[in-house]
């Protein structure tokens, strides 16, 4: 068993315990919503027009396009997601926010601010600060290399479950 410094000194655990409190908060705060910090991610996404259709959606989250698939009807019972047709590509559908689906994005944003606020809140404010810059900037580093962030999600939610 590693000792509390070397611990200090890993990266990696310290990632995955940064990941295991963000996800009990966030579980939290999002209460009943479907899928909950996946649906989240997908009315975030939905909301910012960044990702138009699902297999889109699918590569940015790193979720199957079947895990997605059914995600989004979970979203789309709840009447917080529309699916209509691309006017790009008619095969594939684009995922749009209902008006109540952008009023229960504004409330749970507002929560998930809270829930980073109380995650680092024991750190200085302009350390949180430059912690979640520097993590931001390390997410979309990932971008030239989609395979890679799709098996180090898949990495730390297999580490999160088995803890």
């Amino acid at each position: 068993m590693a000792s509390t410094q070397e611990r200090q000194a890993d990266l990696g655990w310290s990632l995955g315990a940064l990941l295991r409190g963000y996800l009990k908060l966030s579980a939290e705060a999002l209460g009943d919503l479907p899928g909950g910090a996946r649906g989240f991610q997908v009315l975030s996404i939905a909301a910012s027009n960044s990702c138009g259709n699902q297999a889109q959606i699918a590569e940015s989250t790193g979720l199957d396009r079947t895990v997605l698939t059914y995600l989004i009807d979970d979203l789309e019972k709840a009447g917080l997601v529309v699916r209509t047709p691309d006017p790009n590509d008619r095969r594939s559908r684009r995922v749009t926010l209902t008006d109540a689906g952008t009023e229960r994005l504004t409330q749970l944003t507002s929560r998930m601010n809270q829930v980073e606020d109380r995650l680092l809140s024991r750190l200085p404010r302009d350390d949180a600060d430059s912690l979640r810059a520097a993590i931001v900037r390390a997410a979309h580093s990932l971008d030239d290399d989609p395979e890679g962030v799709c098996e180090t999600v898949d990495q730390v939610t297999a580490e999160v479950t088995s803890a």
